[in-house]
């Protein structure tokens, strides 16, 4: 029997409890145990859990406490980020192999374009989805979740209709049917703020979207309006981002111990995000004038903005306007996390200022300390506070990559 044609095909590849099913897969007597990751073993925040711990109510973002509360054998696992981002690299890399149009969405995700291959691979979805399955599988022996639709909104729903493990396909022709009854806020990009909008007008389902024109969310949110109002349509019109854009800002936080008032252990963590806001700078050849250096109260941020004479990625530089934040800014207020930002990062010039000796000679020194660091570890050379800066260990965003600068674990 033939298949009806595809106008377009996108899936969505998505890893089931990605960090927990690792953490499980290499430690066999955890599986199928509750447990949850978190920042190191004095992290008291969950990154992820697994589905077994999710049975007895236990969600990423609870506290470890809560979770003990709710199960009493609920383990707890630190986080092992360098093993996250070298299963996701043999996963993207796997999935390459399926179609070149793969857009990296997130550490645990990724979207392809299967247009081009259909007459490769047909027009059978379901045999597609299958062979996405087995191809992480092979890669890295996790299960995912697969979705299946014309465009790559109904592909992240389909994502999750099935989990763990699951396949869902939406087939072009009955896609706004599929649709019709889902919750507007079920779609990936519309949160509870828009929702709340769109509820002014009627609209709550998917279905509800053709009560409005679409000149409505185009006047509200401009162009990101007028592709909501398609979404929910099913005419998702956007393509896969295949490159990485170039950073608008790139930063470094940390979570500290509650409630810290200690100035020293302040100035240890400050320089420790210093250090590694500018030598990642330096890994991208990229260099920033405008920094901001924030500090999480209880009220909620305290933040403040500087600018350097001339653009910098040096971390002592850096450091130094994170020192003149705590003495000017910080009133001894109990801290909870800190985080420096470079607001403005440009490629670096490759020009040197001849006359400034000092500068020179720091360049060289960073260089030095780089090359060493990226052979040995991170850290190997440092400051010498820095070798009582936190045992948390690096965190992995999700908007992580396995290159450029959003590779933010590169040694």
């Amino acid at each position: 029997m033939p298949y009806r044609l595809w106008p377009r095909m996108i899936a969505l590849a998505d890893m089931n409890a990605f960090f927990a099913a690792i953490e499980q897969l290499d430690k066999p007597a955890w599986r199928e145990k509750p447990l949850g990751v978190t920042n190191g073993l004095t992290g008291t925040t969950i990154i992820t859990c697994s589905y077994e711990a999710r049975s007895h109510g236990i969600h990423t973002g609870m506290k470890v406490c809560d979770a003990r509360r709710r199960c009493a054998d609920f383990i707890q696992v630190p986080a092992r980020p360098y093993r996250y981002a070298k299963v996701s690299t043999d996963i993207m890399r796997a999935l390459e192999t399926v179609t070149p149009d793969l857009e990296i969405f997130s550490v645990d995700e990724a979207f392809m374009d299967l247009t081009p291959c259909l007459k490769l691979y047909g027009c059978d979805a379901e045999a597609i989805g299958r062979r996405i399955k087995k191809i992480v599988f092979d890669a890295s022996s996790l299960l995912c979740s697969v979705g299946i639709g014309v465009d790559k909104t109904v592909a992240k729903w389909a994502a999750k209709q099935q989990k763990p493990d699951g396949l869902t396909i939406v087939e072009p022709w009955k896609t706004a049917e599929t649709l019709c009854n889902v919750p507007v806020t079920e779609l990936c990009g519309i949160n509870k703020g828009i929702g709340s909008f769109l509820a002014q007008f009627g609209v709550h389902t998917c279905g509800d979207m053709q009560k409005i024109p679409i000149s409505v969310l185009a006047q509200r949110f401009g162009n990101p309006g007028r592709r909501i109002w398609l979404m929910a349509q099913g005419q998702d019109p956007e393509e896969l981002k295949r490159g990485i854009a170039a950073p608008k800002s790139l930063g470094h936080g940390k979570v500290v111990p509650p409630n810290t008032t200690c100035r020293h252990s302040l100035d240890i963590f400050m320089m420790h995000m210093a250090e590694k806001v500018g030598r990642r700078l330096r890994q991208n050849h990229l260099e920033a004038r405008h920094y901001a250096i924030g500090v999480r109260l209880m009220a909620g941020w305290l933040s403040e903005k500087y600018r350097t004479l001339l653009p910098t990625d040096d971390g002592a530089q850096i450091y130094q306007l994170a020192q003149f934040f705590l003495n000017n800014v910080w009133q001894q207020e109990g801290v909870f996390q800190v985080h420096i930002g470079a607001l403005d990062p440009q490629r670096k010039s490759s020009q040197l200022d001849m006359f400034d000796e000092a500068d020179a000679k720091r360049t060289a020194l960073n260089t030095a300390i780089d090359a060493i660091n990226a052979r040995f570890g991170e850290f190997t050379v440092c400051n010498a506070p820095l070798l009582l800066r936190s045992d948390m260990p690096n965190v992995i965003s999700p908007s992580w990559k396995p290159q450029g600068h959003r590779n933010t674990l590169q040694d």
